[in-house]
């Protein structure tokens, strides 16, 4: 059996995570759980079916109606409520589902303890990746990952000599305006940017693949991720969303891997690894999936993704710096503050004026953090 921590139980991925879990009897018990979202009914839902040890929560008036709800359940509040959840010594599999850099203090509490890591919260590694793997590395810690390009990428890497690996290519969606022309893009509404052609996720990812900031943030998480330094990263347009990661070797070979666009099979991956089991959904069909194109990223109309690089080859407090910022503008957004041809170049500045800091702990990096955010809503 494979005891497992989970944070963001009631969010697109937790809730994935947890059908995973039920479709494959007999092998995981779900310990702990955290959610910090505001779907009470679903955790309390979540509670009464999986009986975990422990559950975590952020707002107050949820953790006094669980208390009284579950007087037999360890009920707790908060960023120490979090971190307990993420190193209950019974867990052996911390899952982290939930976005944010709101999750990495237990991030790092879970690896000091030496709990595999199963990772779908990619600005742990953006904003803080030479501290969060050196200590995996410190701790013989595996960290598994479930983004769906980062998954495929492990896959085809599992096994491999580092020294014959060539590049690593992220596939991306185009997101929701990927086919708008550089004029149409100054007008785009919000209901036009949440409206994503292939994925159903939740608004800030969505606005984030819809600049194509997600997938630089991906290309920075795959470079701390796998530990490549010499190995070029770089990210296609795929409109369908069938290939998830490629890695091409020295020989010219490219390895692939290709699914359906659902998050059920990476989750499913993880969390049965290094085993495999039957799929719980239908897999790839040939027959049903004749054309794939591959397109370059248009930079002049998404610029993101060079920025990213940029971002990357500075290293230091800059990951951090850009990751927050880019929260902050998408809330922006969002809010109806500023207009989505504005969250980029906003962006752009804001890192042109960082000054680049050596980031080594977890206080200097949240420091940073909530130095971007307060800059990004002053810009």
């Amino acid at each position: 059996m494979k005891h497992l921590a989970l944070i963001g139980s009631t969010g697109s991925i937790g809730r994935q995570v947890l059908q995973v879990v039920r479709s494959i009897p007999d092998t995981f018990i779900i310990e702990t759980l955290a959610a910090y979202g505001r779907n009470q009914e679903a955790l309390i839902s979540q509670i009464r079916e999986f009986n975990p040890r422990v559950v975590a929560v952020r707002e107050e008036t949820t953790y006094k109606e669980l208390r009284k709800l579950f007087p037999h359940i360890e009920i707790l509040l908060g960023e120490e409520g979090l971190v307990s959840v993420a190193t209950e010594p019974s867990v052996t599999i911390t899952i982290v589902a939930s976005s944010g850099i709101d999750a990495l203090p237990a991030v790092i509490a879970a690896i000091r303890q030496k709990k595999t890591i199963a990772l779908a919260n990619k600005e742990s590694l953006v904003a803080a990746g030479e501290l969060v793997t050196t200590l995996a590395r410190e701790n013989g810690v595996q960290i598994l990952p479930i983004d769906s390009e980062h998954n495929a990428l492990f896959q085809c890497l599992e096994g491999r000599d580092s020294s014959t690996i060539k590049k690593l290519l992220l596939t991306a969606s185009g997101g929701p305006l990927r086919n708008k022309s550089k004029e149409e893009l100054q007008k785009v509404s919000l209901q036009e940017v949440l409206r994503h052609p292939v994925w159903n996720m939740g608004p800030k990812i969505t606005v984030d693949s819809s600049t194509l900031v997600n997938k630089g943030l991906e290309i920075i998480e795959a470079f701390w991720l796998f530990g490549l330094e010499a190995v070029e990263i770089e990210a296609v347009i795929h409109p369908q969303s069938l290939v998830h990661g490629m890695v091409e070797f020295c020989d010219g070979t490219i390895l692939s891997v290709m699914k359906p666009p659902s998050m059920l099979f990476p989750i499913q991956h993880v969390l049965t690894f290094p085993e495999r089991s039957p799929a719980i959904g239908p897999g790839f069909d040939f027959l049903s999936n004749r054309t794939l194109e591959f397109f370059p990223i248009d930079e002049d109309r998404f610029p993101s993704v060079h920025l990213a690089k940029r971002v990357l080859l500075e290293k230091g407090s800059m990951g951090c710096f850009f990751n927050g910022a880019n929260e902050a503008l998408v809330h922006r957004f969002l809010a109806g503050e500023i207009s989505w041809h504005q969250i980029v170049p906003k962006l752009q500045a804001l890192v042109d004026q960082h000054r680049v800091q050596s980031c080594l702990s977890l206080e200097e990096i949240l420091s940073v953090d909530a130095e971007a955010r307060a800059r990004a809503q002053e810009c």
